[in-house]
């Protein structure tokens, strides 16, 4: 007899000799398998106290909050563990209305649960004592980065990486944050479409055929192109899903310029003034071996000979006289902004020149450029249908390239 049952004696006694009946009560002995139920159960009404709700299915939730949710969708469809626990809930838990009815074994265990959730367990680490788990979600996330390969075509997608992020800066698109609560679904993702995800620009060069993902929605294969000259064979619902877990996603906007020059006008627009492309009528010899090609392009709200009338006496002009080859009429449009959109869209052909004014000191020129008035041209036109972004300038070949 131990210690402990001596003691109850001789309190049962003493309560006898005082007139005090006592009703002798057996303590409820449970199988281990009552215990570990019990055990179990009150983990998840210790949850329940700590959130103040049920614990919930997903896999952006917890790992624990996980493992107590299919556990309790298993508790209420025993009716072993509802009698065992009805007395035990006192938050009225084991009602069945919530029930995902998932196809889980009743006797399965916890590291077998975990298992068929996803999550790898370190062979040291007991199911009170997780320290190195990864959801099936981040094994996911970690396995499509780790899929990405090198893109061996990239000379032909690293012209379109840098076009947009020289549209970025001149302010012709911009960023917008990709948020969940914003309205974005999956049709938002298209091809050619920029991105931000992972801390990379993405650009989605192909969207393979639609089929039925497992839950019923609707999916697809993409071929998408990182800036670091990689790519990956994605899921369209993956990549949204990283999307949503990056706080830091965005999506790039469509250009601004569409339509900024029309082929007619109204008498409700209002004239905002004149791109001009000049030609230098100096003596210097990198410009008299160039001169066919080489033009300043510039914007005004003025008249264009009135700003030009300076023009020997002016570093900007080369300190000669310049001919006027081009002109195109503006309405409705920040003509600053769109000078400085077309000198970046021009850049990789800037002359670089020094010119020494009439005070003898040595100016460096800006806003002129090694194109071909043909490709001034055409380059305004892209600016009007509103395809500019979809192109580059290649002064190699002195073409506007897609």
């Amino acid at each position: 007899m131990g210690k402990k049952d001596k003691f109850t004696e001789e309190d049962d006694a003493l309560l006898k000799e005082l007139g005090i009946e006592v009703e002798a009560k057996k303590a409820k002995k449970y199988t281990a398998r009552e215990q570990r139920i019990i055990a179990g159960f009150e983990e998840i009404q210790k949850f329940v106290e700590e959130n103040g709700r049920l614990p919930e299915h997903g896999e952006d939730k917890d790992i624990f909050e996980r493992l107590y949710a299919v556990r309790l969708d298993r508790i209420r469809s025993q009716k072993e563990c509802l009698e065992l626990l009805k007395e035990l809930d006192t938050q009225n838990m084991l009602s069945a209305e919530n029930s995902s009815e998932l196809s889980i074994p009743d006797d399965i265990e916890d590291e077998e649960l975990l298992k068929e959730l996803g999550v790898d367990m370190d062979s040291e680490d007991s199911i009170t004592n997780l320290k190195h788990v990864k959801s099936r979600a981040e094994k996911r996330a970690a396995e499509e980065i780790a899929n990405r390969t090198h893109c061996e075509d990239f000379d032909q997608f690293k012209p379109l990486f840098e076009q947009i992020k020289k549209e970025l800066d001149a302010g012709i698109r911009e960023t917008i944050r990709f948020r969940k609560d914003a309205g974005f679904t999956k049709t938002t993702l298209k091809k050619a479409q920029f991105l931000i995800v992972g801390g990379q620009t993405a650009y989605i060069a192909e969207v393979g055929e639609s089929f039925k993902a497992p839950n019923g929605e609707e999916d697809a294969r993409l071929r998408v192109i990182y800036s670091n000259g990689t790519e990956s064979n994605i899921l369209l619902r993956s990549l949204i899903r990283a999307m949503y877990k990056d706080e830091t996603s965005r999506f790039f906007t469509d250009p601004k310029l569409g339509g900024l020059f029309s082929g007619q006008s109204s008498d409700e627009d209002q004239e905002s003034g004149t791109i001009y492309v000049l030609r230098s009528l100096s003596n210097h010899p990198t410009i008299q071996e160039n001169r066919d090609v080489v033009h300043k392009i510039g914007v005004t709200g003025g008249d264009v000979k009135t700003r030009t009338t300076n023009a020997k006496n002016d570093p900007t002009f080369l300190m000669a006289d310049v001919e006027v080859v081009a002109t195109y009429k503006l309405a409705n449009i920040n003509r600053f902004k769109l000078e400085k959109v077309i000198h970046k869209f021009f850049e990789s052909a800037k002359l670089e020149i020094e010119i020494i004014d009439r005070f003898g000191k040595p100016v460096k020129v800006r806003e002129w450029f090694l194109v071909p008035l043909f490709v001034i041209d055409e380059m305004v036109e892209k600016i009007k249908d509103g395809t500019i972004s979809d192109y580059y300038y290649d002064p190699t070949s002195a073409e506007l390239k897609r």
